[in-house]
C-alpha cells in the first residue's frame, strides 16, 4: 500500500506537483507546451487506450499534466497511476491492482482513470489486464496504457481483441516544423513570414528537431542512443548489429538499396537486415520507402529515412558518419508527407521522384535541378522547403 501512495502522491498531498520530477523539469524549460495528443484520449467507459511513442518524446510528462487536469473537480482516488518498471513479476502487479480496488471501494470511487506507464517493461503484463477486463472489474473505467515504441514491435494493442471498448491508439511523435513554430510562439494567424525569417526558423528546426529537450537546446544524444539500444535489445536483437546496419545505411543514402546490399557490407543475411529495419520502423525511428509506379513494388530497392532531424544527426554521430544537409532536407520532407498522408513511396527511372504521397509528387533538390520533370512533380529547392512544409 505504501508503494501505491508513493506513486500517487495526490492522494494525500495537494502540493504533489511541486515535487514531481517530470513537472519540475517541465516548469524549468524555457519552451514548453501542453501536448495535443492528450486531447485524443477516449474517456468514455470502458476504454483501453494505447499511447505509443519513442523515448524522450515526453509521454510521461504529458501524463502528469493530464493527471493535474483530471484532478480538478473529482475524487483524487479516482486517478490511479502505476509505473510498471518497478514490478519484478505479474504477482506484484496483480497485488497492486487488488489493493487499489479495495482502496477505491473504501473511498467511494465508482469509476477510475487507470494509467499504466511503460507497460512493455513487464513481460506478459497483458495477462493480468485481460483477466480484469474479462471479469468486468474495469467496466466503468478508462485505462491508458503507455509505452515506448516496442509496444508496436510486440503488437500489444492486437493482443486485446474485442477488449478495447471505446479505446484509441495514439502515436506520440517529435514536433513537426509547424508545431515547432507554434511552441516557439512564432506562428499566428496574422503573421506572414519573410522567406529569410522562415529559412532561419527552418534551420533551427533542422538543428534541434522536435523532442521537448532538444527543442530547448538540451543535448540528449546519450539518452536517445541508449534508449534505441535498449529498445532493440528488449526485442532480442543486438545493438552492435543495429549500429552496423545504420552505419551501412548512412553510406548509401539517399539512393535506394536492397537489403542484400546492406547485408553484404557487414556480413549478415538480407533477412536479418529486413528484420532490423522493420523493428526500426515499428519503433518510429526510421521509415522504409518502397518503389511505386502504378503499383507498389516491395521487392525493388528501398529508400530509408530517419524520422526526426535531431535523431538523424545523433545516429550519424553514433556511427561516425557524415550527414549532408540535402539528405536531411529530403528526410524532413518525406516525414511531413508521411504524417499527412499515412504512407510514402518513391519512383526512379530516367528521373527520380523522392516522395509520392497521396496526390503529391515531390522531388527535393538542395541546389538547382539539372533536368526537367513532368508538370505534376513539385521540385522543391532549398529556399522553398519551409513554406511547403508550413502549407501542407
Amino acid at each position: 500500500m505504501e508503494m501505491l501512495f508513493s506513486q500517487n502522491p495526490w492522494w494525500e498531498n495537494k502540493e504533489w506537483e511541486e515535487q514531481d520530477k517530470n513537472l519540475v523539469e517541465f516548469r524549468e524549460m524555457k519552451i514548453r507546451w501542453i501536448p495535443k495528443w492528450i486531447e485524443q484520449i477516449s474517456f468514455k467507459p470502458f476504454s483501453l487506450n494505447f499511447i505509443v511513442g519513442p523515448r524522450q518524446v515526453g509521454k510521461t510528462t504529458g501524463l502528469k499534466l493530464l493527471i493535474k487536469n483530471l484532478l480538478k473537480g473529482r475524487n483524487e482516488f479516482s486517478v490511479f497511476y502505476l509505473d510498471l518498471e518497478i514490478f519484478k513479476d505479474l504477482a506484484e502487479l496483480r497485488e497492486a491492482i487488488e489493493e487499489y480496488f479495495k482502496l477505491r471501494e473504501k473511498k467511494g470511487v465508482k469509476n477510475s482513470v487507470i494509467i499504466l506507464d511503460e507497460v512493455t517493461s513487464l513481460k506478459e503484463w497483458q495477462r493480468i489486464i485481460k483477466f480484469y477486463i474479462d471479469t468486468g472489474k474495469f467496466s466503468n473505467d478508462v485505462i491508458i496504457a503507455t509505452g515506448s515504441s516496442t509496444l508496436k514491435v510486440l503488437k500489444c494493442p492486437e493482443s486485446f481483441p474485442g477488449r478495447r471498448g471505446y479505446g484509441k491508439d495514439i502515436e506520440v511523435l517529435p514536433l513537426s516544423f509547424k508545431e515547432f513554430l507554434e511552441v516557439n510562439n512564432l506562428l499566428t494567424k496574422h503573421l506572414e513570414f519573410k522567406k529569410s525569417e522562415l529559412a532561419e526558423y527552418f534551420n533551427l528546426y533542422v538543428e534541434r528537431g522536435g523532442y521537448p529537450k532538444s527543442v530547448n537546446n538540451i543535448n540528449i544524444f546519450k539518452d536517445l542512443i541508449s534508449s534505441i539500444e535498449s529498445e532493440i535489445e528488449r526485442v532480442g536483437k543486438s545493438s552492435l548489429t543495429l549500429k552496423q546496419i545504420i552505419s551501412a545505411i548512412y553510406e548509401m543514402v539517399p539512393s535506394p538499396f536492397s537489403y542484400n546490399a546492406v547485408g553484404n557490407r557487414i556480413g549478415i543475411s538480407n533477412k536479418t537486415v529486413e528484420d532490423y529495419l522493420k523493428d526500426l520502423k515499428n519503433m518510429m525511428v526510421a521509415e522504409i520507402v518502397f518503389f511505386k509506379e502504378k503499383t507498389v513494388n516491395f521487392r525493388k530497392e528501398k529508400k530509408v529515412f530517419f524520422r526526426d532531424p535531431f535523431l538523424a544527426k545523433c545516429l550519424a554521430s553514433w556511427c561516425n558518419k557524415e550527414l549532408r544537409k540535402d539528405f536531411l532536407y529530403e528526410w524532413v520532407v518525406q516525414e511531413h508527407l508521411l504524417r499527412k498522408f499515412g504512407e510514402i513511396y518513391y519512383y526512379r527511372n530516367s528521373y527520380e521522384i523522392d516522395c509520392i504521397a497521396g496526390n503529391q509528387k515531390v522531388e527535393v533538390k538542395a541546389g538547382k535541378p539539372h533536368r526537367k520533370y513532368p508538370k505534376n512533380v513539385v521540385v522543391l529547392e532549398e529556399q522553398n522547403i519551409p513554406e511547403f512544409l508550413l502549407n501542407l
